[in-house]
C-alpha cells in the first residue's frame, strides 16, 4: 500500500512531500499528515479493526513497539487503542506507562529484575521478555537513594535519566526512618482519580462532557513497611510487614477489585509539599506504628513474609522460589496474605511478591495481583537500605 495512493491533496507539493516522506507523514507529521493520506478517510469501524489486529499480533516487546507508534500518531488513534489495550491484570503485558500504576495478572506472575549500581546508588527495573535471566529486559522504573541526615530517600521515575520532581516523570517516593526499619512509600498523585461531570456550554440536557481535575502535585502515602529481627540470627529472612494503605483486603478474595489507575492525572503547577524529616526513633516509631494500627482496622490489606523452612541436608532455611532465585541472600523473600486480612486456606498460600537475587548485582522481582510494578518495586527498595536494628 502506497501512502499517496487515494491521497486528496490540493497541491502538487502536498503529494509530494506525501509520497517522498512516507514516515515523517505516518509517525511524525501528527493529525495534519494522517489528513493528506488514506487513513484520514477510513472509516472509523475499520481503523478500529486495522488497530485491533496490530494489537493481536504483538503479543510481547519489542514488537509492542508497533501499537505505542499508532498510539502516538493523533487523538483518535490513541483513544482507540486505549480502550483496545487490556490492563495487566487482563492481558499480562506492560504496553504504556500508566501500567506501572496498575495491578498484575491475576493467575500468573509477572516476572521482572532488578539491577543495582553501587557507584551511582541508582537501581533499575525490567521487564523478563523470556524466560532466561541474562535478556535485556524491557525497561519499566528507575529509583536513586538519596541519603539524608535522618532518613534515607529513594526517588522513583519513568526515566533513567530524570529524577527531577519537577518533571512528568517524577512517580513517587520510598522515605525510611533513621535505623532503616520502617518506610513508607508516597505517590505524587492521588492513586485514583474521578472525572469530575460539568455541564458544557450546549444548554442541552444531555450535553455533559469528562472534565479531567487538576490534582496538587504532592506526596499521597500508599503502603507501609516495617521490619523486625527474626530470631534467626543471619540464616535467614528478617521479619517483613507492608501495610498498603489503598489497597482493600477484599482484593485477594475471589471476586475481589482494587483500585485500578486509568489515566496520569493533569497535575498543577502548585509547589511541591515537603514532609518533615522524622525527629526522633521514639517519634517515628510510635507514629508508624499507631498508624499501621488503624489500617489494618479499616480493611487495608497486609502483607508478610513467607516464614522458611528448615532444610535438612542442606542446613539452612530455604524458600521455594522455583528457580527464579539462585543465590543465597538476606534479601530473598516472599510476601504472602496476613490471616489478619480474614482469609484462609490457599489464599494465605499463595505468593503476592517475591524477591531474590541471581547475581552480585542482579535480582528477580515476580508479582502478581493487586499489587502493581511502581508498589512491587518500592517494596523491593527497601530492602536494600541498611537496617542497623535488624543486623
Amino acid at each position: 500500500m502506497k501512502w499517496n495512493y487515494g491521497s486528496r491533496s490540493r497541491s502538487r507539493h502536498s503529494s509530494a512531500v506525501a509520497a517522498e516522506e512516507p514516515s515523517e507523514v505516518f509517525l511524525g507529521g501528527g493529525c495534519e499528515g494522517l489528513r493528506r493520506s488514506l487513513w484520514a478517510d477510513m472509516p472509523i469501524e475499520l481503523l478500529r479493526e486495522v488497530l485491533i489486529r496490530v494489537e493481536e499480533c504483538e503479543a510481547k516487546w519489542p514488537l509492542r513497539k508497533s501499537v505505542v507508534a499508532c498510539a502516538g500518531v493523533c487523538r483518535s488513534w490513541r483513544e482507540i487503542l486505549k480502550e483496545v489495550v487490556q490492563t495487566p491484570e487482563v492481558s499480562g503485558r506492560i504496553t504504556f506507562p500508566i501500567a506501572v500504576k496498575q495491578p498484575g495478572p491475576r493467575d500468573t506472575m509477572m516476572q521482572c529484575f532488578l539491577k543495582r549500581s553501587n557507584t551511582s546508588q541508582t537501581f533499575h527495573l525490567y521487564l523478563n521478555l523470556s524466560q532466561a535471566l541474562t535478556d535485556d529486559g524491557k525497561f519499566l522504573l528507575a529509583a536513586r537513594k538519596y541519603r539524608r541526615t535522618t532518613c534515607t530517600d529513594y526517588i522513583i521515575s519513568l526515566h533513567a535519566g530524570d529524577m527531577s520532581k519537577a518533571r512528568g516523570n517524577y512517580l513517587g517516593k520510598l522515605r525510611s526512618n533513621f535505623l532503616g526499619t520502617k518506610f513508607t512509600v508516597y505517590d505524587a498523585s492521588p492513586p485514583v482519580t474521578r472525572a469530575k461531570m460539568v455541564r458544557s456550554h450546549n444548554t442541552s440536557p444531555g450535553a455533559l462532557k469528562h472534565i479531567i481535575p487538576r490534582v496538587p502535585v504532592g506526596n499521597y502515602e500508599v503502603a507501609h513497611i516495617s521490619y523486625e529481627l527474626n530470631g534467626l540470627a543471619a540464616r535467614g529472612p528478617r521479619k517483613m510487614q507492608c501495610v498498603m494503605d489503598t489497597i482493600p483486603a477484599s482484593s485477594i478474595k475471589p471476586g475481589g477489585v482494587a483500585p485500578t489507575q486509568t489515566d496520569f492525572p493533569i497535575l498543577s503547577g502548585d509547589s511541591f509539599p515537603t514532609i518533615p524529616f522524622f525527629r526522633s526513633k521514639s517519634t517515628c516509631s510510635e507514629k508508624f506504628l499507631s498508624r499501621s494500627s488503624e489500617r489494618q482496622t479499616d480493611g487495608s490489606l497486609v502483607l508478610k513474609n513467607k516464614a522458611p523452612r528448615w532444610h535438612e541436608q542442606l542446613q539452612c532455611w530455604c524458600l521455594n522460589f522455583h528457580g527464579r532465585v539462585t543465590v543465597a541472600s538476606v534479601k530473598n523473600f516472599q510476601l504472602v496474605a496476613s490471616p489478619e486480612n480474614g482469609v484462609a486456606g490457599p489464599e494465605c498460600e499463595k505468593v503476592i511478591l517475591q524477591f531474590g537475587k541471581v547475581a552480585k548485582d542482579v535480582f528477580t522481582m515476580d508479582f502478581r495481583y493487586p499489587l502493581s510494578p511502581f508498589l512491587a518495586f518500592a517494596i523491593c527498595l527497601s530492602n536494600f537500605d541498611s537496617k542497623l536494628a535488624c543486623e
